[in-house]
């Protein structure tokens, strides 16, 4: 392809040199022992790093309706080609133990000792979860910011708790 032809189709101001097509029938499917399920996060951007961060810590992604498209060209461009190795089903899909992330008012996360398969349900970026998803969730967890600030943006708080996860959980 030539470049000014990739200029034409990208929506980048400088397009990358490659170009993929994928079917979304080809995209992995399924859950994992490790799931974040993503409730009505909008930013394609969050939703990219979160598939990003499943990436990296061996989880799946699930996803409500009203979640960004993970096949957008900004959630794709953030996930750096997770996308086409994580799992992705929809929210209520996976099973295990429901642990809702809050901004304040759980358990410290690393208090929190998990055992099997976990669900960690995060809510949209102003919202957050609404009470009837967060009745069925079997705890609340919050992750400690001794410096002070209001909360995390949705893809670094998904982070952060597949880290602490990883980090404390019982083999």
């Amino acid at each position: 392809m030539t470049p000014a032809l990739l200029a034409e189709v990208s929506s980048l101001g400088h397009p990358p040199r490659v170009v993929a097509v994928f079917r979304h029938g080809d995209l992995p499917q399924g859950t994992r022992p490790v799931t974040l399920a993503l409730w009505r996060v909008g930013d394609p951007g969050n939703v990219g790093t979160l598939l990003r961060a499943a990436d990296a810590f061996g989880a799946a992604v699930a996803l409500s309706e009203g979640c960004a498209d993970p096949t957008g060209p900004k959630a794709v461009r953030a996930s750096m080609g997770s996308l086409f190795r994580v799992p992705l089903s929809e929210f209520d899909e996976p099973t295990g133990r429901r642990v809702a992330l809050v901004p304040e008012g759980g358990v410290p996360l690393p208090e929190l000792r998990l055992d099997g398969d976990v669900v960690l349900a995060l809510g949209a970026e102003r919202e957050g979860l609404p009470a009837e998803l967060l009745e069925r969730c079997a705890d609340r967890a919050s992750i400690p910011q001794p410096g002070g600030g209001d909360s995390l943006n949705v893809a670094l708080a998904g982070a952060i708790a597949l880290y602490e996860l990883a980090r404390t959980k019982s083999p």
